[in-house]
């Protein structure tokens, strides 16, 4: 997580709030895990699932604002192109990389995975 935001932040990934919500985030993220890693309670893990699903639903947007700027600009470039040569040189395109936020995917699934039958909240769930 840490090296995602670090080249978002190299990279100027904050020029409007669509761009800064991945940051904020990470951000979350790591800030709910240092909660947890001091304090394992079923709380730290519901809001550890919490941001991962908002991370796996940023990783949609993310998805769908990258490859809407894509198209655009192939559009510019060539506005005959259409169906799935639009789709390949979308998704092949540099800037921005429009499979980039399935990084914020990765980040939901490994922290879902991580709270999945974890054992305080099976604590939590006997008393």
């Amino acid at each position: 997580m840490l090296g995602a935001a670090a080249e978002l932040i190299l990279l100027g990934h904050f020029e409007d709030a669509w761009q800064i919500a991945p940051l904020a985030l990470i951000a979350m993220g790591l800030a709910v895990l240092t909660w947890h890693w001091f304090n394992r309670s079923a709380n730290s893990l519901q809001a550890l699932r919490v941001v991962m699903v908002l991370a796996i639903a940023s990783a949609g947007i993310g998805f769908v604002l990258h490859f809407r700027a894509n198209a655009e600009f192939q559009l510019d470039i060539d506005p005959s192109m259409r169906g799935l040569a639009l789709w390949m040189k979308v998704l092949q395109a540099k800037a921005p990389p429009a499979l980039a936020p399935g990084v914020m995917a990765h980040f939901g699934l490994i922290g879902l995975a991580y709270t999945y039958r974890h054992p305080a909240l099976d604590d939590e769930r006997q008393r």
